[in-house]
């Protein structure tokens, strides 16, 4: 993540003119988790694609989700390397038995 999170900045430095404010980038994310959504709702789900609706791919709409979640952390600081590691040791404690009947009805 730290190399992605560098290259976004170089990137934002060297090209796109500067960073967008974090509640500029915040509507940004919802508008393009909303545009994965379309992109799910229609290939994985029920909903049928009018003419349009998947001209981006599943590919590009991550990568769009993940660009902006990038710059939200470059602007206010946050390692998301330490964040995910920190998240998976969270979730690894809390959850450990959790699935774990799920996880032998599928053996």
């Amino acid at each position: 993540m730290k190399e992605a999170q560098q290259a976004v900045d170089r990137w934002i430095r060297d090209v796109g003119g500067g960073y967008f404010s974090e509640l500029t980038n915040m509507v940004l994310l919802t508008e393009e988790v909303g545009e994965l959504a379309r992109v799910i709702a229609r290939t994985y789900g029920d909903q049928i694609a009018k003419p349009g609706d998947l001209r981006h791919s599943l590919n590009e709409e991550l990568a769009d989700v993940l660009w902006v979640v990038l710059c939200l952390a470059n602007q206010t600081g946050v390692d998301l390397d330490k964040a995910l590691a920190e998240s998976l040791n969270k979730k690894t404690r809390r959850d450990k038995e959790r699935f774990s009947e799920r996880r032998s009805e599928e053996r």
